[in-house]
């Protein structure tokens, strides 16, 4: 192994393409060389100035990533493995822009598509999918995140109309979304009703100085006596089951995601360790720098091959929640992990914005608490081990 050049690409290392099909890697490259060209070369700034470059959503939609797993209605229709792709593509670039994208689709859309009627489909789903409009999901509220079961946002009947009052919080597109997916409790039990950009009532408000997540539009959502028809609410959709399918849709794109955020860093700092020259050689060449950077890999490799294993059992319709659970714990535990890592790797430099691994490990800190913290998950994972619910 002496003087082999240092890997580009940290999965080479178990030949993690090699379980791909063509298709599947097509796409991946295809996502990487979008967001190369387009998303990349402006990160830094982004992140800096807290901005979300909101004109690229119909370049998204026309580069098929929106809703890309959903069929018909002018959705890609491709397998899991090809959406877990993406997302870890667009993750490796920024944590934002895979939230931006599996809110769209795997919440927003997803639950359209999934709980909609004809006429919502129709109206919402093509223009989502080309990025001519923006969706959100209002799920957690300022009281209530892991027990929505509580939420206090109320739809009380009026005739042949609804009456929404409450508020929504940390809702990743909020401030920007041209329709909202709003849950609810109703005396039939939780609802979700859908929410154009407009109604009178309907207001957002961004959250800024965020520390995370900063190339992110991050809103408060709140509804005041808005006044919807009966044709506004989703109608297949009863109880908790509604939002908690959308939620394991965008776990699952977290999970691979976690691994581009882990894959990015672990790059960044094996290109530094190869240039950055201490007592007269690479830093690369030292025995504790080989050890951490070995570790990382062993452990991002671990994180990619269970992506790719639970993509396929998404693909034969055979995945279990728990199983869900299980990716995004481990997923993102380690990436944020290798992030952190990486960081001291690349010593004083680390802390620019030049270098990827401190903003992943930011943006990261939101990516292990939202769509479930781990502590959730791990209990989600209890369950499945005992047969007890320890949260309830």
């Amino acid at each position: 192994m002496s003087g082999a050049k240092p890997m580009k690409d940290p999965l080479d290392l178990l030949d993690l393409s090699s379980t791909l099909t063509d298709e599947e890697r097509e796409i991946q490259a295809t996502v990487a060389k979008f967001l190369a060209d387009r998303v990349r070369p402006h990160l830094g700034e982004w992140f800096e100035n807290a901005h979300f470059a909101r004109e690229l959503a119909p370049e998204l939609g026309k580069l098929g990533v929106l809703g890309m797993h959903l069929e018909g209605y002018g959705c890609a229709g491709t397998n899991a493995v090809s959406y877990g792709l993406a997302c870890l593509e667009l993750e490796a670039a920024d944590s934002g822009f895979r939230s931006f994208v599996s809110v769209q689709g795997s919440l927003s859309m997803y639950s359209i598509w999934k709980w909609g009627s004809q006429e919502q489909k129709q109206e919402w789903l093509p223009r989502l999918a080309a990025g001519e409009a923006i969706g959100c999901f209002g799920l957690t509220e300022p009281d209530f995140g892991s027990d929505p079961a509580g939420m206090r946002t109320r739809a009380v009947r009026d005739g042949g109309d609804w009456i929404l009052d409450g508020s929504k919080m940390w809702i990743t597109n909020g401030g920007i979304a041209d329709v909202a997916t709003v849950w609810a409790q109703t005396e039939e039990g939780v609802r979700g009703f859908l929410v154009p950009r407009g109604t009178p009532g309907f207001t957002t408000q961004d959250i800024k100085q965020k520390m995370s997540l900063r190339a992110s539009v991050t809103s408060e959502l709140h509804f005041d006596h808005v006044r919807l028809p009966d044709s506004a609410r989703l109608p297949l959709a009863e109880g908790l089951r509604g939002p908690l399918s959308c939620l394991n849709e965008a776990r699952f794109g977290i999970l691979f995601g976690a691994v581009g955020a882990g894959r990015d860093s672990l790059r960044a700092a094996l290109e530094y360790a190869d240039s950055r020259v201490q007592f007269g050689k690479p830093i690369s060449a030292f025995q504790l720098t080989q050890k951490k950077l070995a570790d990382m890999s062993v452990s991002l490799g671990g994180a990619a091959l269970l992506a790719v294993h639970l993509g396929r059992l998404k693909d034969q319709g055979r995945i279990r929640p728990e199983q869900i659970s299980v990716g995004k714990l481990n997923n993102v535990r380690e990436a944020l992990a290798i992030a952190r890592e990486c960081r001291t790797v690349l010593g004083a430099n680390g802390i620019s914005l030049e270098y990827a691994p401190l903003r992943h490990a930011n943006n990261l800190e939101s990516v292990l608490t939202y769509e479930g913290t781990s502590e959730m998950h791990t209990l989600v994972v209890g369950q499945a081990l005992t047969g007890h619910a320890a949260f309830r």
